[in-house]
């Protein structure tokens, strides 16, 4: 395994890791603010750490018309879309069942990406990708099982997996783009597109007629939030182009461990007895499904994270 693979892997690590510090962040700061307005802010605040990013790193970004559309509704379903289905499962499925549910989404992408041709299905990826929502389940313990208290949970649960596919789909999709231009613009433009997509429900919220209230500390934990958007999914991105969806969806893994983790250790949440075999079950996991990272289908391309890249008949960028 070179250089690049490691970076791919370390960069989807992060992000994984990024994404349960952001749950638990959200847990203590949700109740000071109404969803749509919450999400809003995340990722206004993500858009303005990468646009001087952007505007510094060289060129200015330019797209083929052809693909603005694709790129802006990639990046609506992924933020929008997919955080909106979020917020309304968990207000009738148990947190824990949520993550259990959504932990699918290394799966759903496997099978995605093998439908669509963009990765090939291995042995050990498939008992990578099995091993890690085990691991999930064991590290979320017995409250993973419990059903919410509503005759609607099941809808809950429903859309709780369709936010997972969402987010599966928009991964292997993202691909051709990445392939086109750098990961920085990219990420730039759909996070842009999501944040004028949640204007719209932020606005129905109230958002615009008053300054939200925060405490200090809320506003302190919506500014960690916002900064670990901007520079977690630029990190996604930019794994995604140099490994497989697979390979770097799996490490969503790290995201409910480590929600469990700090929840316990700053939120007075619940642990499971279970949770370091949970640890163990999504190490071996990921060991197993990114085995090959780096190999043929999976290696590409520029020598830095930087690095523009030409692609015949669209413009540097």
């Amino acid at each position: 395994m070179d250089a690049r693979p490691l970076s791919a892997a370390a960069a989807a690590a992060i992000t994984g890791v990024q994404v349960g510090a952001s749950i638990v962040a959200t847990r203590f700061v949700v109740e000071q603010s109404a969803p749509a307005s919450l999400a809003l802010l995340r990722y206004a605040i993500g858009l303005l750490c990468l646009l001087p990013v952007v505007l510094l790193a060289g060129p200015r970004p330019r797209f083929a018309p052809r693909d603005v559309l694709p790129i802006a509704l990639l990046g609506i379903a992924q933020f929008g879309v997919l955080i909106m289905l979020l917020n309304y499962a968990l207000r009738v499925v148990p947190s824990a069942r949520a993550a259990l549910i959504f932990a699918t989404f290394p799966l759903l992408t496997m099978l995605v990406a093998a439908a669509l041709g963009a990765e090939r299905l291995t042995a050990a990826k498939v008992l990578g990708v099995v091993v890690t929502l085990a691991g999930v389940g064991c590290a979320l313990g017995e409250r993973a099982l419990a059903r919410g208290g509503t005759g609607r949970a099941w809808v809950g649960e429903l859309v709780v997996f369709l936010s997972a596919l969402i987010g599966a789909v928009c991964s292997v999709l993202y691909r051709p783009y990445l392939r086109r231009y750098r990961a920085l613009p990219v990420s730039a433009f759909a996070m842009l597109a999501s944040v004028a997509f949640l204007a719209v429900p932020a606005a129905g919220e109230g958002f615009f007629g008053a300054l939200p209230r925060f405490t200090g500390a809320g506003w302190l934990a919506v500014l960690l939030i916002g900064l670990g958007s901007g520079g977690g999914y630029y990190l996604w991105l930019w794994a995604l182009d140099h490994a497989s969806p697979t390979e770097v969806t799996v490490f969503l893994a790290l995201s409910p461990i480590t929600a469990t983790l700090l929840g316990g250790a700053l939120l007075g949440e619940a642990v499971s007895r279970l949770i370091w075999l949970g640890v163990a079950l999504v190490t071996l996991g990921l060991a197993l499904a990114t085995a090959g990272i780096g190999g043929p289908e999976t290696a590409p391309k520029p020598p830095t994270l930087g690095a523009p890249r030409r692609s015949r008949g669209v413009p540097r960028c």
